[in-house]
């Protein structure tokens, strides 16, 4: 394999991860958004990018921008790299970007040294990964996979502006939704690289990492109703007390988690309580539950557990204790068969290789609902992300290249991986 200058093309890296920060609707913070002229802009950036690495471009009909690399024999079957080009609002300036422009890195050292490959080299840049703008998710992974829900296009945004209308701002039809889709035989595989989102690599002094799943989630809405009083009339024995009973039950969260499978986590997130007066016991408590893990059956046990306790505390203190859940999202596992080569790269490029779950979403959920997906992890300092001081290191980056392009190399001289059965 031809040597590959990884520490020239990790520079490059950084800066173009500030070109693109540069390319936000605010000037105090970055913002960028689905559908937006940032999104347009951020596009036609990153196609540049990818032509320079001699690629074909092109944006699909949900605005992914998308970019192939062609192998030894025309129409073979690719590797998908990439990851999304939106922000959360005030962003950092890695998360998601990181990886699309580090895949390009990719592709252009297979480019500047005349590299064909039996299999071809796609790149994209996913348009809408964090749901910022319709607080819906995974739209341009979904465009890809084909399972946009009918009614995606009729949700709006905060100014009443409906996904069907910002398409049409930017010349994209809605009706032309079902041409981003791919046929299950496109891709060989998908491998996202992404900062962390946390401290694990970081306290492991590692570069990189191998995400195993990509958490599972479930968010509650619980209450506890109990009784308002008198604050100074009301005996202690004689109380109904809801935030007392929210208190409780919050601590036996932290404790119980804990106890269990160190890759569980749950979050009390949010607290109101009524009538939220200083001289009044508090009759109803409203707050939220997040509870997240890589695998789907310790996580249900573990919510089953939390539920019950919320009804045994609720009962004790003879009050009423409600929960009901808004939303669940079942763990996603990544493919043995990547995680396992992709160790292999990270042992030969830092010595080590450390295997870890992704406590966030990312489009790899939606990928694997059709081609075998791994994830690699960047260490980010502090572990902090979704924030304006993320960071990567540029040697970390060095070794993220280097490690995708070893992969690359890898696995397009070998017969694709299976895939998941339908």
């Amino acid at each position: 394999m031809v040597a590959l200058d990884n520490q020239q093309a990790a520079a490059r890296v950084m800066a173009r991860c500030d070109e693109l920060a540069a390319i936000s609707e605010s000037s105090e913070g970055l913002t960028r958004v689905y559908l937006s002229p940032e999104h347009q802009r951020a596009n036609a950036l990153v196609g540049e990018w990818m032509q320079a690495a001699g690629m074909r471009t092109w944006q699909d009909a949900v605005g992914n921008i998308c970019g192939r690399y062609e192998g030894q024999s025309a129409g073979a079957q690719a590797l998908l790299l990439g990851s999304h080009l939106d922000t959360v609002r005030n962003a950092g300036r890695y998360d998601g970007m990181l990886g699309v422009v580090a895949a390009i890195e990719t592709v252009q050292h297979f480019h500047d040294h005349g590299i064909r490959l039996p299999l071809a080299i796609e790149i994209v840049g996913f348009a809408d990964e964090e749901g910022t703008r319709f607080g819906i998710t995974l739209l341009g992974s979904r465009g890809l996979t084909g399972s946009w829900p009918q009614g995606w296009v009729d949700q709006t945004d905060t100014n009443g502006v409906s996904v069907s209308q910002a398409m049409a701002a930017l010349g994209l039809d809605a009706a032309d939704i079902p041409s981003a889709a791919r046929k299950a035989d496109y891709f060989a595989a998908y491998l996202e690289l992404h900062i962390e989102q946390g401290p694990c690599l970081e306290r492991e002094e590692l570069a990189l990492g191998v995400v195993t799943a990509i958490n599972g989630a479930r968010r509650l809405n619980c209450r506890f109703v109990g009784m308002a009083g008198h604050a100074g009339t009301v005996p202690m024995s004689h109380r109904k007390d809801a935030l007392a009973a929210a208190a409780q039950w919050m601590v036996y969260i932290e404790a119980q988690t804990a106890q269990r499978d160190p890759q569980l986590v749950a979050t009390v997130g949010t607290l109101q309580c009524q009538p939220s007066a200083v001289n009044v016991i508090p009759g109803e408590v409203a707050l939220t539950l997040d509870v997240r893990g890589p695998e789907d059956q310790p996580l249900a046990n573990l919510l089953e557990d939390l539920l019950s306790q919320g009804e045994a505390i609720a009962r004790q203190r003879g009050l009423q204790f409600h929960a009901s859940q808004y939303y669940g999202i079942p763990a996603t596992r990544c493919d043995e068969a990547m995680q396992a080569s992709l160790a292999q790269v990270l042992t030969q490029v830092q010595g080590r290789s450390l295997s870890l779950p992704s406590g966030a979403g990312h489009d790899a959920i939606a990928m694997a609902e059709h081609w075998p997906v791994g994830m690699l992890f960047v260490r980010c300092v502090g572990g902090v992300s979704h924030h304006p001081a993320e960071a990567v290191e540029v040697g970390d980056v060095a070794l993220a290249i280097e490690a995708c392009v070893g992969w690359v190399q890898a696995l397009a001289e070998q017969p694709p991986l299976a895939r998941p059965a339908g």
